[in-house]
């Protein structure tokens, strides 16, 4: 896949901001000191009297948002996940989530591919946290086509939004005149019929390497893209389990907590299949580079093709 077109999804989001607020005058983004690396610059450049620099506090940017969701304004607040979904968790809860606030943040910089910040910036926890909270929409793009209709989505949606970016380049698996972006809704983006990957973020992308290598091997794999976690398309996952009878899920995230454990709990409930949830095992992340951890972690096509090999051993 070195010739696809590869974009980061952070990028996608600035993008798509500048887009939105040129529709829509009551989108306003809030950033915390950050709007370079969220890529939201490109919101303030084209909107200056509509971005909000709350400077290194998180927590109070999510008061702000709130404050501007209850006067009829669609705030996006924007932070790397480490703050947005950790640091200012309890604002999030309280002021958004409790009242059911229309407040939508942009996480950014999710994940071991954040690279050499390493752990205490690697946030694999958020799509957990974020899931815990009644009400919320949790999003994580596998793409720069998925990532900017998440946030025309999100901004459709009446009520909170979580919605996951990454700092790295991923490849574009979306660009096909078919492709419709809906909240709840997941995508086949591969058939098959000996095995299920439900995949979120980038790791949609190596799942479908893994499933061109398995097909070497004879294995039919069936790859499901996840971009929302929660409401999650359990009629999609459940069609599929019924067809394969084995489901992997794969996540640049804790497997505890995120869409592993969503999946798990549908299939428990409704039809318990084998799961094997391919992620950061109950551990914390470390500093190096993008490419080098993911593979470290075996989050790549490689590494999941060599985990699904020995699940189906």
């Amino acid at each position: 896949m070195a010739d696809v077109k590869k974009i980061a999804t952070r990028e996608s989001y600035g993008n798509a901001l500048v887009e939105l607020g040129e529709k829509n005058k009551d989108v306003v983004v809030l950033d915390a000191d950050l709007a370079a690396a969220t890529k939201t610059g490109v919101f303030k450049k084209a909107f200056p009297d509509r971005h909000i620099d709350c400077g290194i506090a998180e927590s109070n940017m999510v008061g702000i948002a709130a404050g501007l969701a209850t006067c009829g304004k669609i705030p996006f607040v924007s932070s790397f996940a480490m703050f947005a979904a950790g640091r200012a968790f309890e604002q999030v809860r309280n002021s958004v989530g409790y009242p059911h606030l229309n407040v939508k943040i942009g996480a950014t910089h999710a994940g071991i591919s954040v690279g050499e910040d390493g752990a205490s910036h690697q946030c694999n926890e958020d799509l957990a946290l974020m899931r815990t909270i009644p009400g919320m929409v949790v999003m994580c793009p596998a793409d720069d086509i998925e990532a900017k209709a998440c946030v025309m989505a999100a901004a459709e949606h009446d009520g909170p939004v979580y919605m996951r970016f990454g700092r790295a380049a991923c490849p574009v698996i979306n660009d096909n005149p078919d492709y419709k972006f809906e909240i709840g809704k997941g995508t086949v983006v591969r058939e098959g019929s000996d095995l299920t990957i439900v995949a979120t973020g980038i790791c949609v992308s190596a799942a479908l390497e893994a499933a061109e290598m398995l097909e070497k091997d004879g294995v039919s794999a069936e790859v499901i893209n996840i971009c929302t976690i929660k409401p999650l398309d359990e009629e999609l996952i459940l069609a599929s389990a019924k067809k394969t009878g084995k489901v992997v899920t794969a996540e640049e995230h804790s497997v505890i907590g995120g869409l592993g454990s969503a999946v798990c709990d549908t299939l428990s409930a409704n039809y318990p299949v084998p799961v094997k949830k391919i992620g950061m095992q109950d551990m914390f992340g470390e500093s190096g580079s993008a490419a080098a951890l993911i593979e470290k972690y075996q989050l790549d096509g490689k590494g999941i093709y060599a985990q699904v090999k020995e699940f189906l051993a």
